[in-house]
């Protein structure tokens, strides 16, 4: 379960930095832009909310359970 969030955050980062290399070298020297940035930032955002499906499911399959903050400790 950690194992499988931790591959998620790993995963939106990773779509986010090479958003950012897309932005910063593409439609430089004359060369036309892609929609590489653009298919970087949509892959993001679906693992982003696919993370937040699956913690969702697991919550409600009783996989993972909310602890909260404790008051007065």
């Amino acid at each position: 379960m950690k194992i499988l969030m931790a591959l998620a955050f790993v995963g939106i980062l990773g779509a986010l930095a090479s958003a950012g290399v897309f932005m910063l070298r593409e439609g430089r020297d004359g060369k036309p832009k892609t929609g590489n940035m653009m298919r970087a930032l949509a892959t993001r955002v679906a693992i982003s909310v696919a993370l937040f499906l699956f913690i969702l499911l697991s919550w409600y399959m009783g996989w993972i359970q909310p602890k909260g903050i404790p008051v007065g400790t």
